[in-house]
């Protein structure tokens, strides 16, 4: 387990479907979301500021998802994963270019229930 992740079920249930979320960013491959994200999904992303755009569904949150796992010349650096229950976080950071300059670090924090996620938000450390 991820430090300070704790010991009960629920807990290394949450954080191994985190794992296997981030995994999609790192590989570029969507194909797991369909199993891993719940039919009552809801993403507050990033972007937009002030408040971040919200997608709400499975179909929208695997395509938004998609999306980003997929984008050309990007790619996510991870840096942990700790899961409480049924919520964790995923700190991560973007990098789309060769200087230090060129990356954002940010974090999700997830719900997940049933064995598959309900909510993830984004949030990203702005200038």
């Amino acid at each position: 387990m991820s430090e300070g992740s704790f010991s009960d079920a629920e807990s290394a249930e949450t954080e191994a479907i985190l794992h296997r979320f981030n995994q999609v960013f790192l590989s570029h491959k969507p194909d797991a979301l369909a199993e891993l994200v719940a039919d009552d999904c809801v993403i507050e992303n990033t972007q937009p500021a002030p408040d971040g755009a919200r997608y709400e569904g499975k179909e929208a949150c695997i395509a938004l998802w998609t999306q980003i796992a997929t984008a050309p010349g990007i790619h996510f650096e991870p840096e942990s994963i700790v899961a409480r229950r049924d919520r964790g976080e995923i700190k991560w950071r973007l990098v789309w270019g060769p200087e230090h300059m060129d990356s954002v670090r940010g974090v999700n924090l997830m719900r997940v229930r049933g064995g598959r996620i309900v909510e993830a938000q984004g949030y990203v450390k702005g200038k």
